[in-house]
């Protein structure tokens, strides 16, 4: 090979931590020289990738290095979000109630994720993909079925998955114990959760689990921005929408209008497939899921009458007294 002294520099923020790189060849030989460090011979850029683990999924290869992706770019503001996911009955199927009221016949019916958490999730993939965040963990407390729904997660661009399984009814409460525990042994900066399941609606998940943890929380998030340490979100409220800033870490449940959730693509599909899901129980994170309320029962609201029309306004009024409303 003739010698050569053509050199491509790389160079990087100093606020990200990353050295300045110079190739060069000269007599066969590839070398990496760092403004940094002046003496770098056989591939020094291993040993500091060896000293930043924190930089998951990069091999701390040569490429890798100089030619970093979104989570390296943005590793000064990186972070991990845990995100959690429900298996619920799907929107569009009509619920019905068991005939001895106990509760909803679930026999032969299609499930899928529950519609906040896909804003949830998608949310996540979104400041991922911005750079701002470093992993997305999925989280799942329910049946072994309920790993599909974290592979609907992957598939939608979550790393990876970690299943709780329990296959009696979880309330509230004891999900957010569960979580707390995931969130004192992941570490994540961020938890965004939906702000109500569509089976039980009970909206409180969210607030439970920022209590617990002690960690300022945002609910019905409209928009979110990003900072360092920080967040802004919007919020939707009855008069209208108010912003709050707040500081990391912190728990973020989300409203219908923050988001459009993609669709997975068939590619993603078979990659999810390949993305770790670890299994655990309540008992491994030393939580008790009995119940604390009893179903006394289950049944159907009343149906609707029909309604009647009105010529004039004191017949309006009528109909009104009679009714009871006036």
């Amino acid at each position: 090979m003739p010698q050569s002294n053509h050199f491509a520099a790389v160079q990087h923020d100093d606020s990200h931590a990353f050295p300045v790189f110079r190739i060069g060849v000269r007599q066969r030989s590839l070398f990496v020289d760092s403004e940094r460090q002046q003496s770098l011979v056989f591939a020094p850029h291993k040993d500091w990738a060896a000293e930043n683990k924190e930089l998951r999924g990069h091999c701390g290869c040569l490429k890798c290095l100089l030619f970093p992706g979104p989570l390296i770019q943005g590793i000064s503001n990186a972070m991990k979000v845990l995100v959690p996911v429900k298996r619920v009955i799907d929107y569009n199927v009509k619920v019905r109630v068991k005939a001895d009221q106990t509760g909803v016949d679930l026999a032969n019916v299609k499930m899928s994720m529950n519609p906040f958490d896909e804003i949830s999730v998608e949310e996540a993939v979104r400041l991922k993909e911005k750079g701002k965040v470093s992993e997305v963990i999925a989280v799942s407390i329910g049946p072994a079925q309920a790993s599909e729904t974290i592979r609907t997660a992957l598939a939608m661009g979550a790393d990876r998955g970690i299943l709780v399984k329990t296959d009696g009814e979880v309330e509230p409460l004891a999900v957010a114990k569960i979580l707390k525990a995931i969130c004192d042994i992941e570490k994540p900066s961020l938890v965004i959760a939906g702000k109500q399941a569509i089976d039980d609606d009970s909206n409180q998940t969210g607030q439970m689990l920022a209590a617990l943890l002690g960690w300022p929380q945002a609910t019905f998030a409209h928009r979110l921005e990003f900072g360092e340490t920080s967040a802004k979100v919007e919020r939707e409220i009855d008069g209208g929408l108010q912003t709050l800033a707040i500081t990391l870490p912190a728990v973020i449940t989300t409203d219908l209008r923050l988001n459009e959730p993609r669709y997975a693509s068939l590619p993603n599909i078979m990659k999810a497939k390949k993305k770790p899901i670890d299994e655990k129980t309540p008992a491994d994170y030393g939580v008790d899921v009995t119940p604390r309320l009893k179903v006394l029962k289950v049944c159907e609201p009343p149906g609707r009458k029909g309604g009647v029309k009105v010529k004039t306004m004191a017949e309006f009024l009528g109909k009104l007294r009679e009714a009871g409303a006036l």
